[in-house]
């Protein structure tokens, strides 16, 4: 007799997941791990780490912001290449602000987020209308033209950059400072495509003519996500520029860019706990590989390939899958 295999929600899932009728801590715990889990990790791992790894933490929480931007693009219909925009442009904001005026830190990044996703929003502002590739290659174009015009003209220190930027307070602080804004980030967006305006934006990515028959106007909602995404990257952008106190055309490199897309993928798009999955994995194992030489990009070539081909929903899909569902195989009728 044929046999398939079928899934079924747990019981402990089926009882907890939409009205929280909760009546054991077996229930509670298993509402609470998956949400607690990432917070006590990102609070409780860097006191075992030493300073080099502690600053590939950093890297690693500044990917994720940048994957996360991503990914409400993305949800919102928008396909960005151009992450690194919205990273350079808080960079040179931020830079430029400390640099000539000397203002502290703690006002330059947030004003340097603000700021920055304002003018990437209006630099946007005109091609919102299109659709597919053809947004994507703009905003893929972007970077790349601001690099070759800061190398033209020389201005904002040309290729030498601008450097002797005010660093943060305290190396702890300079740490839990971006973990903090990266875990508020996550839990922000989350919630807000949970909301009645993130339906809409996910209206938007899966039918935008629906959406505007209803009477919605979809442009000034992929606006709000627009300076939404870019005011995150942004803010990450003008985060780095203190913590190396540097800023310069490196800035708009093209790695701001491909890894947050590869980090979506390989964690799961759709979901922001798969755009910092994905990077907690790739951005340390980018570092682990350093020491390999010119094989470093082979080997994390291949790591990419292994983990779209093996899983391609995406690990976090796989693994909320696992924890929410069991399989068995049952006798198929007639």
């Amino acid at each position: 007799m044929e046999k398939r295999k079928e899934r079924i929600d747990r019981g402990i899932k089926a009882r907890s997941e939409d009205i929280f009728a909760l009546s054991s801590w077996r229930e509670m715990l298993y509402l609470a791990a998956p949400r607690l889990a990432p917070i006590i990790l990102f609070l409780v791992l860097p006191m075992f780490l030493n300073p080099y790894w502690q600053r590939v933490m950093i890297s690693l929480a500044v990917f994720a912001m940048l994957a996360i931007s991503w990914d409400l693009l993305a949800q919102s219909g928008m396909i960005s290449l151009g992450q690194a925009l919205f990273f350079g442009m808080g960079a040179y904001i931020s830079g430029i602000i400390n640099h000539t005026w000397g203002v502290h830190p703690f006002i330059t990044i947030p004003l340097a987020g603000v700021l920055g996703g304002v003018l990437c929003t209006l630099i946007l502002l005109p091609v919102l209308r299109l659709r597919g590739i053809y947004f994507s290659m703009f905003t893929l174009i972007l970077p790349l033209m601001l690099v070759r015009t800061i190398e033209a003209t020389r201005i904002f220190g040309g290729t030498e950059g601008l450097s002797g930027m005010s660093p943060l307070p305290a190396s702890w602080l300079e740490l839990y400072l971006i973990i903090a804004a990266t875990l508020l980030t996550f839990f922000g967006f989350r919630r807000m495509m949970a909301s009645d305006y993130g339906l809409i934006l996910k209206g938007i990515c899966d039918n935008d003519r629906s959406v505007t028959n209803a009477g919605i106007n979809i442009y000034w909602y992929k606006t709000q996500a627009l300076f939404f995404s870019s005011a995150v990257g942004a803010f990450a952008g003008a985060y780095m520029t203190h913590v190396y106190m540097f800023v310069g055309m490196p800035v708009f490199a093209l790695d701001y860019s491909i890894m947050p897309i590869a980090s979506v993928v390989v964690g799961g798009v759709g979901t922001f706990s798969g755009a910092v999955l994905g990077a907690a994995i790739l951005v340390p194992l980018s570092e682990i590989l350093r020491g390999i030489g010119g094989l470093r990009i082979v080997l994390y070539g291949l790591c990419l390939v292994i983990f779209i081909v093996a899983v391609p929903e995406g690990i976090f899909h796989y693994i909320q899958r696992k924890y929410q569902q069991f399989e068995r195989w049952v006798d198929i009728d007639g």
